[in-house]
């Protein structure tokens, strides 16, 4: 007697086709959701063990919210269904993390004032989301309406890419976190060969773009040197020439302005005749933004 062989492949669907496509988006789901994710990026921004990591980093900007708006675009039933599901999530979310902050922050109930910016932000899932449905087709159309996110994506992944080679292994989450999606978007929701390739090159078109036009530099800074005044054959230069750039743009005020190319600290040194002035200068990363600190070494002049 023959018997029915259910071959393996065709019971397991891999996870991938199941998390873009095989859940049934309910509205409990997707308030359940948005609770979720509002209560792990406030704990992620509140935490200080995340404070200048890359999981604070992507609880702050969008790269995380991406992927979020897929998962829910592609397993809802219509446009529609698409557009007042992601709409209501990020209605539901964005203002409950600042909402879970309040008690943990100086700031209070002002951190609403932060919150202008993901109204804004909401208010665009609508038309996005209702769009973004017809990434669930899977063919060119998928892959025009992703050509803008991998955009996104590779400019981010980039920015946190060039953190990560100034001060490895730094932001080394994030940038893989990007490029991670873009990999996976074209692998889900692009099908073939051809299309694959013609999605890759977009990141490499943005990273084309993005080594030629954008500075080499991380940050810079002006500002006086304070009780100090120089003379017209004052000069100044660090010690560690690549750690960047230092330059006098008033002799009077000793007024400075110096550039980092990687985080990290080096000497500065400002001599004017028989004096000589001596700084730590500092680059480093904090609440999102990449910093330098001048500080004076004590003594901070010198005859000779």
């Amino acid at each position: 007697m023959e018997q029915t062989k259910t071959p393996a492949a065709a019971q397991k669907t891999p996870f991938w086709d199941k998390l873009f496509g095989g859940i049934n988006m309910t509205w409990p789901k997707v308030l359940i959701f948005a609770l979720a994710a509002a209560l792990v990026t406030a704990i992620v921004l509140i935490v200080p063990v995340f404070k200048n990591t890359s999981f604070q980093e992507m609880g702050v900007h969008l790269e995380a919210w991406i992927l979020f708006a897929v998962i829910i675009m592609s397993n809802c039933k219509s446009p529609l269904d698409s557009a007042v599901k992601t709409f209501v999530f990020f209605l539901v979310s964005q203002p409950l993390i600042y909402l879970f902050q309040v008690p943990f922050s100086d700031m209070g109930v002002q951190l609403f004032q932060y919150y202008y910016r993901w109204f804004i932000l909401t208010l665009l899932t609508f038309p996005i989301a209702f769009v973004g449905w017809y990434i669930k087709k899977k063919n060119w159309l998928s892959l025009l309406i992703f050509a803008p996110i991998i955009g996104l994506l590779a400019y981010s992944g980039f920015n946190y890419g060039k953190i990560m080679v100034a001060d490895f292994p730094y932001h080394t989450v994030a940038t893989l976190f990007c490029f991670g999606q873009i990999l996976l978007y074209l692998w889900v929701f692009c099908k073939g060969i051809v299309m694959r390739l013609v999605g890759l090159a977009i990141p490499i078109a943005v990273g084309i773009v993005f080594f030629f036009t954008m500075p080499r530099t991380l940050t810079s800074v002006s500002m006086p040197l304070s009780g100090v005044h120089l003379s017209e054959a004052a000069t100044i230069r660090l010690e560690d020439e690549s750690f960047g750039t230092a330059k006098l743009l008033d002799f009077e005020d000793a007024y400075v302005s110096v550039s980092a190319d990687k985080l990290g600290s080096t000497t500065m040194l400002v001599k004017d005749g028989d004096k000589e002035y001596r700084y730590t200068v500092t680059a480093y990363h904090q609440d999102f933004y990449d910093r330098i600190d001048i500080v004076p070494l004590s003594p901070n002049a010198s005859a000779h």
